[in-house]
């Protein structure tokens, strides 16, 4: 069943054609890579997705509904998620309280700064399972700013599952990691997505990530799409090996 398509959709920066006229379909449940070298579009086409850019023209479905113009608010709350490659989170703040506060976000609860989750014990509840999930139980109490950057990865996307989202979307969640942590963040993301109700769009450059953990694989080149397939399509892909290696394509 198809979750998300976008229809013609374009984004222009200049003469820089970000996105030009692309037909991107995610289907329900499956965990797809977003991968192509550094301008291909990835990112843009990810934040027209998200609602952080507008399109210059087409159109974006989810579950069928017509979202090309709604907010980001009403993406979020439709179940369209997402992580940043830059990690986004509150690091004056618990590791606790950050997903608290994305719980209290969900359900339009009012916030008492200072207290979060203490007098509402349905939000505790989830926010410690959220945590148990992504290995994070042990450092509920410690600041968010002093976690290791590994760390800091998995709560930036526990942070984004405490939504509860349909379509979630990791801008690069393994950069800046070690190979180990790599390895432990995917097998954690991979697990908790696999385990739930949710599907996963994943922008990575590292290839050996892809190849392990995606059902789909999608590249991006010069704001097009060059391959769409399984992981042991796009291995055997001429033209995405030249990409990927930096190698020119043939005529």
């Amino acid at each position: 069943m198809i979750l998300l398509q976008t229809i013609d959709l374009s984004k222009r920066f200049g003469d820089t054609r970000a996105c030009d006229g692309l037909n991107f379909v995610v289907n329900e449940g499956e965990f797809l890579s977003l991968v192509g070298s550094n301008g291909a579009g990835k990112t843009s086409l990810v934040n027209l997705i998200s609602a952080q850019l507008t399109p210059d023209s087409g159109r974006i479905l989810f579950e069928g509904k017509d979202i090309t113009t709604t907010g980001v608010h009403e993406r979020i709350k439709a179940g369209i998620a997402r992580s940043f490659q830059i990690v986004n989170l509150f690091d004056g703040l618990t590791v606790f309280d950050n997903v608290a506060l994305s719980i209290f976000s969900r359900e339009g609860k009012a916030v008492k700064m200072g207290s979060l989750a203490d007098h509402d014990q349905d939000v505790r509840r989830e926010a410690i399972d959220v945590l148990g999930q992504f290995g994070l139980g042990g450092k509920s109490n410690v600041l968010a700013g002093g976690l290791a950057q590994g760390e800091r990865k998995l709560l930036d996307v526990a942070v984004a599952c405490a939504l509860r989202p349909k379509l979630l979307f990791l801008d690069e969640p393994t950069s800046g990691v070690s190979t180990r942590d790599k390895t432990q963040i995917m097998d954690t993301v991979s697990s908790v997505v696999r385990a739930g109700t949710m599907t996963a769009v994943v922008i990575e450059h590292d290839m050996d990530v892809v190849f392990r953990y995606s059902d789909r694989i999608v590249m991006m080149h010069e704001g097009l799409f060059l391959a769409d397939g399984t992981p042991e399509e796009i291995r055997a892909n001429n033209e995405v090996t030249s990409i990927l290696l930096g190698a020119p394509l043939s005529a």
